[in-house]
């Protein structure tokens, strides 16, 4: 905070800055009644003129000599000015004002300087200058070593890089302020002789410092109960917490600290039981870190406290009771930890909380009916946990400041408590995935602020009385009904009466129901809707024309239904998806995030619409006729899927004209024709199949054709291409018959639609868990490369009951060939299970081969594979557990994860991926060649500390010739947008394709963004052409990540851009090989980085 000046205020200043109508007005001021005197006199005694020209030079003269006094009284010291100029000399700027101090020689009315009198004499106390524009390092810094009397330094939101000087804080002992936050600092922070360095408020977030912080640093601050505030939060520092350094204890003086922020750095261990000592502490945080154990009791004797943050960690153990003596806390977030046992009954006593999140934990029981005594909630978040109870014994009525409520995700019964209709500052309100039951009531309409209500996957009933009451909600925007109202009918236009009802909903979901009836036409009115999903319904009838006239409409699901006719030409003229006007999707955060489950059984959080592909789902129907041409209208489609259908006719070309287009499945139908060449055109599409259809003639060659597998063509005679093999994950006729029985056996359907979900799902392939039959002498076969489980007998029996059964909750995963299951032992270790789906094909060599030859594969950067067994037919590998999940992951889906993954982590997992993929080469013999042809940020997988380790390499028959260098066997290539579209499949090639895929995966870590991002109007949507667009416009710094820019390592990041752009050839042979990538990357970063030049 910028402080008034202490001291003289500063009136004099050099003639240079001030122009000298200002000392004519002082003059004037001082001297003003001595001129009239004078003036007066002269007129009334007739003095000559020469007398009165004689009288205003000596009056000259007098100010001529005072205005030289008031210039030598405002000099500042000179050894400060030179320190100031030498700073200024040592700075650059990135705006069109510079400092431009020299233009005065009293460098108290410079810019951002204060001056008081300090025994007699004036010296510089503050320093003031962020948002500056301002570039230096550490020489910059070392010339402020000379202002002995600053008190106040405020450089932040500059471009500062580099280390601090060594003696930069025993130098400035008279530093009370000192503020550098949302800088590019480096380095561990010096330690030097700070004995008396007496700061009251430092802040040094949002730089890259790293290291240990020790407990001795700013000792004599605290011990003087000087310091209040402390803040190093989104560094890199590691270590233990260092809260001895500021809580003081064994009867010492109390500490005076107010505010201790820890969080997004690299801390790890548990958290010191010193809190208590802080017993003025107001705000602790610590979130975002790598911190275990249980919260400390002592934390618990710190009654100032006022915000305790902790989310994102490895906490564990229970809340205690202690916590009800908080009196003043107000902010309580735990969120994302293993804390476990229930909710303490103390909680009741926090009166002045106004926040809790406790959500995806492991805290199991009631909610405490005390919780009802925190009367100033706001928040309260307890999604995906274990509670039980009867929902409706809650009584929420005391709640009244109570906006946003989410208990979804656990596993509470009865009917939605009807006191929670008397919160009127409920906005936003999920109670999706438990077991509650009754119907909705009529009370919900007191809720006048209600924007976002999702009730999904539980057990209500009448869904015709919940939309009639719902339509009066006036404000709500998402209504997300999914997965209830089981085997009731659509309620028809004449029971939504109300002309204005649902004007302001942009999500409609109700997928899952088993709903009865047609397209009902009340559904025309609805003229915000952006995002509609009846799928998995019993919808009959054709598409009626007026959907397409929905203005907003630009996601579409009616998939896994009854619905027959043919396909209406007005269904292609949906404004948005045929204009490609994307600024006109809703672009606004949600109340509260919604889950789609997609076909890759993973789930994906939106917390914008903006960011929900724009699609038309209509597989599994009996939608009969030809494609309609205009359907190429569709400019803006990123997903099509047309598949087990009735379709006839050929394939319109007009197809080719959906050049946004990402998924095309138009298999399982009675297609005719040749496959369009102008498909080839489709440069983004990534997934692309017409399976089980009619179609002669060849198929396309070039292009995203390339990488399509040969199940993309299976089920037609008459088309020439290499051979394929049958695809067995079709269901054929029946498919629908079966999901109804799999539907109404089971609660849990293998379908995707919108719900509000965390645990995964998988899709159509996998609709039956594994049984477990009579196996308990039955087990893995594991391998002896991994001494550990080497030494084991572990049966198939407990695979199965570590997995439940294979169950779909225990999936983490989901490729092309496999799903992935999380097995937990009992000994406590964590095992995924890879079960391998369809035509995972052995490319020619059995399974034992393959699978023995690749656990020889034993590489600190390769995902190790430690077993195998065969289970009702059905393949398994067995692998270690990743804790960090994808790479993938971190950088496009986490909430802030990208912001967590600085750039040292990035670089180490380049560096890691890199050097499995070289080693992969040394695996090839003459007989069997190792290729990784799905290089891709999902297939990169981090431990517990973010090292990297590959998944996903296979291995081929080589049968190839010298002459030819064409491969035989069928090879499924990378992943969309890793795959350059003129490399050819030719065993050169395609180690130079895996070089090209690996220099997306480094364009991935350097701008965060996907290979192609979706719904991103204003840019283009291929990373690669981007990034080379921004090159050849010499717009480097716009390439990075914003999370990474300004932190110091511009060189660095440079050099693997550089890199890159090598690996991305066009020319596959002009690409260096991954044993040279890996090289160069071995090479970055190795140097010193405390020495910089100015930019």
């Amino acid at each position: 905070m910028n402080k008034p000046m202490s001291g003289v205020k500063r009136w004099c200043c050099s003639s240079a800055l001030l122009p000298s109508k200002i000392f004519t007005k002082i003059t004037t001021y001082r001297f003003g009644s001595v001129l009239n005197i004078q003036f007066d006199n002269e007129l009334r005694y007739g003095y000559g003129l020469i007398n009165l020209l004689q009288t205003v030079l000596v009056l000259s003269l007098i100010s001529a000599l005072l205005q030289h006094c008031l210039l030598v009284q405002s000099a500042c010291n000179h050894v400060e000015r030179d320190s100031l100029l030498a700073f200024c000399n040592n700075t650059s700027t990135t705006t069109s004002k510079p400092l431009n101090w020299s233009a005065s020689e009293d460098c108290c009315i410079w810019a951002g300087i204060r001056c008081a009198v300090v025994h007699g004499q004036d010296h510089v106390t503050h320093l003031w200058l962020p948002l500056g524009g301002l570039r230096g390092n550490s020489i910059t810094f070392s010339s402020l070593t000379n202002l002995t009397h600053l008190s106040h330094l405020n450089l932040s939101y500059n471009f500062f890089h580099g280390p601090l000087p060594l003696d930069f804080f025993s130098s400035l002992k008279k530093l009370r302020v000192l503020d550098l936050s949302h800088n590019r600092l480096q380095g561990e922070l010096p330690l030097g002789r700070n004995d008396g360095v007496l700061l009251e408020t430092l802040d040094l977030s949002s730089n890259f410092f790293e290291g240990i912080i020790p407990t001795t640093l700013f000792r004599s601050a605290v011990d003087a109960g000087s310091l209040t505030t402390f803040n190093v939060s989104n560094n890199s520092f590691s270590g233990q917490l260092p809260i001895s350094a500021f809580c003081l204890k064994n009867g010492a003086a109390s500490s005076t600290v107010k505010f201790l922020d820890f969080s997004f750095n690299d801390f790890s261990d548990e958290i010191p039981s010193d809190l208590g000592g802080c017993s003025e502490l107001r705000v602790f945080r610590a979130g975002f870190n790598n911190l275990t154990g249980p919260i400390p009791d002592d934390i618990y004797d710190v009654k100032t406290l006022e915000q305790i943050s902790l989310p994102l960690n490895r906490l564990s153990g229970p809340i205690q009771g202690g916590i009800g003596g908080l009196s003043k806390l107000r902010v309580l977030e735990l969120y994302s930890n293993q804390l476990n046992e229930s909710i303490p009954e103390d909680i009741g006593k926090l009166a002045s909380l106004e926040r809790l999140l406790l959500h995806m934990n492991n805290i199991s029981g009631f909610i405490p009916s005390s919780l009802m005594n925190c009367t100033n909630l706001s928040t309260l978040n307890l999604r995906v946990n274990s509670l039980v109870g009867d929902l409706s014994a809650f009584n929420f009525s005391p709640l009244q400041r109570l906006a946003t409520l989410d208990l979804g995700n656990n596993n509470f019964a009865g009917e939605i408590p009807r006191s929670l209709y008397s919160c009127k500052s409920l906005r936003a309100v999920r109670l999706a995935g438990n077991v509650l039951r009754g119907q909705l009531l009529p009370d919900i309409l007191e809720l006048k602020s209600l924007s976002f209500f999702s009730v999904s996957n539980n057990g209500l009933t009448n869904i015709t009385g919940a939309l009639g009451i719902l339509q009066g909600s006036k404000g709500l925007t998402a209504l997300i009904l999914s997965k209830n109202f089981m085997l009731e009918d659509i309620p028809e236009d004449g029971n939504i009466v109300d002309p204005g009802g649902f004007q302001n909903l942009q999500i409609l979901a109700l997928g899952g129901c088993l709903l009865s009836g047609r397209l009902p036409t009340w559904l025309v009115k609805l003229k915000k809707l952006q995002v509609l999903d009846l799928s998995v319904n019993l919808i009959t009838g054709s598409i009626p024309g007026w959907l397409g006239s929905l203005p907003s409409l630009f996601y579409l699901d009616l998939a896994t239904n009854f619905i027959s006719g043919e396909l209406p030409k007005e269904l292609c003229e949906l404004p948005i998806l045929k204009s490609g006007q994307s600024d006109l999707v809703n672009r606004t955060y949600l109340e509260l995030p919604v889950f789609v489950m997609p076909n890759n059984a993973t789930n994906q959080q939106y917390n914008q619409l903006s960011n929900l592909p724009p699609a038309i789902y209509l597989s599994n129907n009996k939608i009969t006729g030809s494609i309609p041409l205009e359907i190429g209208q569709l400019k803006f489609l990123h997903v099509l899927e047309l598949n087990n259908n009735s379709f006839s006719g050929s394939i319109p070309d007009q197809i080719s004209g959906l050049t946004n287009l990402e998924r095309l499945d138009l298999s399982l139908n009675n297609l005719t024709g040749e496959i369009p060449a102008s498909l080839k055109g489709l440069h983004f599409l990534s997934y692309f199949s017409v399976a089980s259809n009619d179609l002669r003639g060849p198929v396309p060659s070039g292009g995203q054709f390339d990488t399509f597998p040969s199940s993309s063509f299976d089920g037609n005679p008459g088309l020439c291409g290499p051979p394929a093999v049958q695809r067995s994950l079709y269901l054929g006729t029946g498919f629908l018959v079966t999901i109804l029985a799999v539907w109404i056996l089971s609660r849990d359907s293998h379908q995707r639609y919108i719900l509000d979900r965390v645990s995964s799902t998988t899709n159509h392939s996998a609709v039956a868990p594994v049984q477990a039959d009579n196996e308990d002498t039955s087990f893995v076969k594991l391998f002896p490369n991994n001494a550990y489980y080497a030494s084991m007998d572990l049966a198939i029996s407990e695979i199965l009951k570590a997995a439940d059964n294979f169950s779909e909750s225990n999936i983490i995963g989901c490729g092309n060939f496999s799903l992935v299951y999380k097995a937990t032992l009992p000994n406590g270790s964590t095992l995924a299970i890879k079960k391998l789906l369809g035509d995972f094909g052995m490319m020619g060599i059995d399974f034992e081969t393959e699978v023995e030859a690749l656990s020889k594969a034993q590489h600190e950067n390769l995902i190790s594979l430690e077993g195998c067994f065969v289970h009702d037919g059905v393949q398994f590998l067995v692998h270690p557990y990743m804790e960090n999940g994808s790479l993938h992951f971190w950088l496009h889906e986490k909430f802030n994860g990208a912001m967590q993954l600085d750039w040292p982590t990035r670089l180490k997992i380049a560096k890691g991926a890199c050097s499995g993929l070289a080693y992969i080469r040394l695996l090839s013999t003459k007989q069997q060649t190792v290729f990784h042809l799905n290089i891709k940020s999902s297939n990169i997988l981090l431990n517990e500390n973010f090292e990297p380790h590959l998944s996903g390499f296979r291995l081929f028959q080589s049968n190839f010739t010298e002459e030819s260098g064409e491969i035989t066997t069928e090879i499924v290539s990378s992943h969309f947008g890793y795959k350059h579209s003129d490399d050819r499949h030719e065993s050169l090639a395609i180690l130079r394709e895996e070089v090209y895929s690996f220099g997306v995966v480094m364009l991935e870590l350097l701008t965060g963004k996907r290979p192609v991002e979706v719904l991103k109007p204003k840019m283009p949507r291929e990373l690669v052409g981007w990034v080379q667009q921004m090159r050849n416009e010499e717009k480097h710094d716009q390439v990075f990540d914003r999370f990474l820019r300004e932190k110091g390592f511009e060189n660095e990041m440079m050099q693997v851009l550089d890199l890159a752009s090598t690996c991305l050839n066009r020319n596959a042979f002009m690409r260096p090989t991954m044993e040279e990538v890996a090289e160069l990357l071995k090479n970055i970063g190795t140097i010193s980085l405390h020495h910089y030049e100015d930019e």
